[in-house]
């Protein structure tokens, strides 16, 4: 089976330390990847105000988040502004392209986007999405080829807006199959490649899945008939749980699958599905959270 690799990179520490710990081992196991940066301010710290709610505060429990994740990602931007990711850590990202693997946007203010997308308007998003391409464009040397919004947060106005960048394809839902989204009634060029298994933050602590049976129950996961897209992030995979990830990478590859760039899902995959996005929750999510129609 094929499976396709997202890395999500949402913070200055994820991108300082966890996506050189990533490029690293990816390259001894001689796997390439899709990585998505935040280049903006990093305010993921202010995250935690929404303790307040039960659900937010449940997951934090669960996943053992200052563990996790480190305090300097918790209290990141609380105090005072965030440091500008892009702008500091330019070159870690353009290391990331030169080594071979797919860069996209991710986004500008990570934080802002989960916690405000529900006010913004087409103008406000034009101009935060405009933010991030200009950022990386500086940062690569070229516009960035895809994109994928933070927290599976997308809408009817985002698709649209995504319409004016030149990116080859998104992935910005959970679902089964690469499609086209239909807005209003028209279906838009660019194909979304929406992710199929759930990330480390949704599965652990339920179910009975635990860090020693992790892997073995993500593997078991994936359907030889279906799309199969993994999201892991730097703070987590490339951090706290580095090993883990590397032998759930060594694994895969034993059994015989192989990680690829989601762009080669769409060589891959037959003529996009037409489908509607829609918005619903998830278990081991707070909010909402954007769907393929269907899935």
């Amino acid at each position: 089976m094929t499976i396709g690799l997202r890395i999500d990179v949402d913070t200055f520490r994820g991108t300082r330390i966890g996506v050189p710990n990533l490029c690293r081992m990816l390259a001894q196991q001689r796997v390439k990847g899709s990585f998505f940066f935040s280049v903006g301010p990093d305010n993921m710290g202010r995250h935690l105000f929404r303790l307040l709610r039960p659900r937010f505060l449940l997951k934090m429990l669960r996943t053992r988040a200052s563990r996790l994740y480190g305090w300097d990602i918790l209290l990141k931007g609380t105090l005072w502004p965030g440091p500008i990711i892009g702008e500091r850590l330019g070159s870690v990202i353009r290391a990331v392209a030169d080594d071979g693997h797919e860069v996209g946007l991710h986004a500008w203010d990570h934080h802002a986007w989960q916690a405000h997308l529900d006010s913004m308007d087409a103008v406000a998003i034009r101009r935060t999405l405009n933010h991030g391409v200009e950022s990386l464009t500086r940062i690569l040397g070229h516009p960035p080829i895809c994109s994928a919004v933070p927290g599976w947060k997308c809408n009817d106005l985002v698709l649209t807006e995504k319409e004016r960048f030149g990116f080859r394809y998104n992935s910005d839902c959970r679902g089964h199959g690469v499609f086209r989204p239909i807005v209003q009634g028209h279906e838009l060029s660019q194909p979304q490649i929406p992710v199929t298994l759930p990330t480390y933050d949704e599965w652990i602590g339920r179910e009975g899945v635990s860090d020693d049976n992790y892997n073995d129950s993500l593997l078991a996961l994936l359907d030889p008939d279906k799309l199969n897209v993994l999201a892991v992030h730097a703070e987590v995979e490339g951090i706290s749980c580095l090993r883990m990830f590397e032998r759930f990478v060594e694994n895969a590859k034993t059994r015989g699958h192989g990680l690829v760039p989601l762009g080669n899902l769409i060589d891959q995959s037959r003529p996009p599905a037409k489908a509607r996005m829609v918005a619903r929750p998830m278990p081991g999510r707070e909010g909402w959270i954007s769907f393929q129609e269907g899935a």
